[in-house]
């Protein structure tokens, strides 16, 4: 019951206003059930072979969140249950995953991953980028998408400060966004920043979602 237990002990800690994303990433469908058993109802995967296979083997209850790079000749796979899309780095991947939600009759929330790391690894728009696809009538035409938010990954570093700059990077990004693109929008109020190891401050700089993997399920293999 060890899994069960550091999801609570998370769960306890945060804020009601964030939601705790479990990232069962390379981990038994067993080790899922004993999270849902105490409540966990929202799942978050990086890869969509290992989302799709999962999504048909648990309960039909559980909303499942795409949080890794989605390429977008995968889209079609999970378009048909995707709860939230959190990586969304480009207008090629919102046209595709527009087209793939309206063959299913769905209209699917993403949110679009912002650059502010200091890794070449990391995906991201810049700021410029993100205006241009917000401006742009193509993103405007969509009917099939609806984007809630903004997503980040901030260095893989133990440099406190660095990681704290990062994060309010982050959130006045957002807080631009929504003041200039979304400021009548209801629906435009999730901020997925944090992991394992910087999940704390994440929450301090204002994150309404934590993506946690290793301190709830044990490192990966």
């Amino acid at each position: 019951m060890f899994i069960a237990e550091n999801l609570l002990k998370i769960k306890n800690s945060i804020p009601k206003n964030v939601t705790l994303i479990p990232v069962s990433k390379r981990k038994p469908i067993e080790m899922i059930e004993e999270t849902y058993k105490v409540g966990q109802r929202i799942f978050g995967e990086n890869k969509v072979q290992e989302l799709v296979e999962k999504h048909e083997k648990l309960p039909s209850d559980i909303e499942w969140h795409m949080i890794g790079h989605l390429q977008t000749n995968k889209v079609k796979y999970i378009a048909p249950f995707v709860s939230l899309i959190h990586a969304v780095d480009s207008i090629k991947l919102l046209k595709e995953i527009n087209k793939r939600a309206k063959q299913n009759n769905r209209v699917i929330n993403c949110l679009l991953q912002i650059y502010i790391a200091d890794e070449k690894s990391k995906f991201g728009l810049s700021f410029e980028e993100l205006k241009n696809i917000l401006e742009s009538r193509v993103y405007q035409n969509m009917e099939n998408i609806k984007i809630v938010g903004l997503m980040g990954m901030a260095t893989n570093t133990i440099e406190v400060e660095k990681i704290r700059n990062e994060f309010a990077l982050l959130k006045n990004t957002f807080d631009d966004v929504k003041n200039r693109f979304f400021e009548k929008s209801k629906e435009f109020t999730e901020l997925s920043m944090g992991m394992s190891g910087d999940y704390k401050i994440a929450i301090e700089s204002g994150s309404t979602m934590i993506r946690v993997g290793s301190i709830i399920f044990g490192a990966r293999q």
